[in-house]
């Protein structure tokens, strides 16, 4: 559906979720809570009210998508679609706490409503594209990910049999080696473990060379799948056609049937006129 009134209904949705992100966010501020807890509840109500009523409308009318077409069974697979998980997760910081009445657990129910961001992600392109590019590139990215956690593994365990007897604290186990490993392997650097033995330092110097390219496949992977995503979306809008006139026999493509069809509507008026 692309009528005016789906356009102003995803407006609105986009604009709640952002605001409630917001909200969150500016509801940790202790002074302002406070001065606006009132306007922060009632916006609350509002936003739990209208994605609630968002969610039963989409798990009602699902049944007109051949995938969910059963009135029961089909209502109950889609309720386990990620998409309808998600508005499902943006309702429910809610109503658990009203079940729960461990106050630790209501906070991390509240806590939750940032997972409402996710939401975004039935109404915004941008976040499809990335989705499209993640599941074309996943194989790569997890053989990537399988690598840097071989290294890093494979460095906490050397530096931990470097260090160990110099710094018998810092280094007590591989598990702590490990924490200087992603440090130094990710580039950061925060200076709290560092080898101060010779052969340490140089491991250390060797992981931090290549880190930098370790830590660039991602990136390079992700650059890619979104050039052939962008180039396959490109092909899709200007695909052209072809098939044969059923009078002539000929083969014909979209683009000079367009050319066609406006010549000859430029002759009927043309036609009209004289």
């Amino acid at each position: 559906m692309h009528d005016s009134f789906s356009k102003i209904f995803d407006f609105f949705i986009i604009t709640l979720i952002v605001l409630n992100v917001i909200a969150v966010s500016l509801a940790t501020v202790a002074n302002f809570i406070q001065r606006y807890y009132v306007l922060f509840q009632n916006f609350e109500y509002f936003s739990i009210a209208s994605f609630t009523i968002e969610y039963l409308l989409r798990l009602w009318s699902c049944t007109i998508d051949e995938h969910y077409k059963h009135p029961l069974w089909g209502r109950i697979k889609y309720m386990f679609t990620p998409l309808a998980l998600i508005d499902l997760i943006a309702v429910l910081p809610f109503f658990l706490p009203m079940m729960i009445p461990d106050m630790r657990a209501a906070r991390l129910f509240r806590l939750i409503r940032f997972l409402r961001f996710f939401k975004l992600t039935r109404y915004l392109k941008s976040l499809n594209l990335i989705k499209s590019v993640l599941n074309n590139k996943k194989e790569e990215l997890i053989m990537t990910l399988g690598m840097v956690l071989i290294m890093l593994f494979f460095s906490g365990s050397i530096i931990y049999f470097l260090e160990n007897e110099a710094q018998p604290e810092q280094f007590a186990n591989i598990p702590l080696a490990m924490w200087w490993a992603v440090v130094t392997l990710t580039t950061v650097g925060y200076g709290d473990v560092y080898p101060i033995t010779p052969w340490g330092r140089l491991l250390g110097a060797v992981l931090a060379i290549t880190g930098i390219g370790i830590i660039a496949l991602p990136a390079g992977i992700i650059a890619s799948g979104f050039a052939e995503v962008i180039e396959e979306r490109k092909a899709q809008k200007y695909q052209v056609t072809t098939f044969i006139c059923p009078h002539c026999g000929k083969m014909i493509n979209s683009n000079d049937l367009k050319h066609a069809r406006h010549r000859i509507k430029k002759e009927e008026i043309i036609e009209e006129w004289d």
